[in-house]
């Protein structure tokens, strides 16, 4: 008899090959689970393999044979943590396997914002530059970004992948510290005066109860009028429909988001009306290359391999 059940709830969440474990066990994965499907499918599993699925204490309590959670991401927020730890759930998450495809997402959208690529694209496709009397025009200032300063908020292992890139294209970069912190920690930056100071804004925080909703209408009107804020860590990070606002009364220069409060939108959201070249939605992908989704794949069997064996790794709860 295997000794243990593991159920995969989202595997087409994930592109590549996943090996399964090297010892015993029962394997069931399904394509993708509606909330609705989820109690029925994890029942009598003692591994559940999730993306972004919710595990909600209320349904962990119903599950008596759960000895582990391997969540298939960095971020956590869809699980709960308390309830796993309190029961003595093992629960792990993905690290470092990003490490170079956000930070690249990040930089293309800077990019691609600073130096105004989306408008001027506009133009062209609108017959401007066939019409101008010079061999070019200058309509919408360009920033570069070697010179210009980056905040950067969340120190793990994405953020400071942001940072290198940042340095080798010549940016200064300021790390800020925590909302409502006093005490500034050495190599930190105040969190309003990173606000003030940098022409662009990179999040790299986890969403807690601490960081939601960390950038809101007050945060956006203290930021330069030419700065750019990025998002492509959690969308609860920012008041959605402060931004807007900012992003149509010109508080801020631009924004770039790969990350919504809720994932799909299917019941809309104020960014998704945002028609302006200063704007770039990505529909969460920033981590999703190849090689990266492939590393993930492969470190979550060897967390799970390492639970199995009693060592278990990447805990977070």
């Amino acid at each position: 008899m295997a000794e243990h059940k593991i159920v995969f709830l989202e595997r087409e969440s994930i592109r590549g090959d996943f090996r399964r474990p090297d010892f015993p066990h029962d394997y069931t994965e399904y394509p993708l689970t509606k909330p609705e499907e989820l109690a029925q499918r994890v029942r009598a599993a003692s591994i559940v393999i999730v993306n972004k699925v919710q595990l909600r204490g209320e349904l962990l309590a119903t599950l008596p044979a759960l000895k582990m959670v391997a969540i298939a991401a960095t971020g956590t927020d869809n699980v709960d943590l308390a309830w796993c730890r309190e029961h003595g759930i093992v629960a792990s998450n993905i690290r470092g396997y990003a490490v170079n495809t956000v930070p690249e997402h990040v930089i293309a959208l800077t990019m691609a914002l600073r130096r105004k690529l989306l408008a001027y694209r506009r133009d062209v496709q609108a017959g401007k530059w066939q019409q101008a009397p010079l061999f070019c025009f200058f309509d919408h200032p360009i920033g570069d970004l070697h010179g210009a300063t980056l905040g950067i908020f969340g120190r793990g292992s994405l953020g400071e992948g942001v940072a290198r890139l940042a340095e080798a294209f010549g940016m200064r970069v300021l790390w800020g510290e925590h909302k409502g912190e006093t005490k500034v920690r050495p190599g930190r930056t105040a969190f309003e005066a990173v606000l003030r100071e940098a022409d662009v804004i990179s999040l790299h925080c986890p969403l807690n109860d601490a960081t939601r909703g960390m950038i809101g209408e007050a945060e956006l009107k203290q930021m330069k009028p030419e700065a750019v804020l990025i998002n492509t860590a959690r969308g609860g990070l920012v008041d959605e429909a402060a931004l807007a606002r900012a992003l149509k009364e010109g508080w801020i220069g631009g924004a770039g988001f790969d990350v919504l409060s809720k994932e799909p939108p299917r019941e809309g959201n104020p960014l998704l009306e945002i028609d302006q070249p200063n704007f770039i939605l990505t529909p969460h992908v920033a981590w999703a290359s190849a090689r990266a989704m492939q590393t993930l794949l492969d470190q979550l069997t060897g967390n799970i391999e390492a639970f199995a064996r009693g060592e278990p790794r990447n805990r977070v709860a």
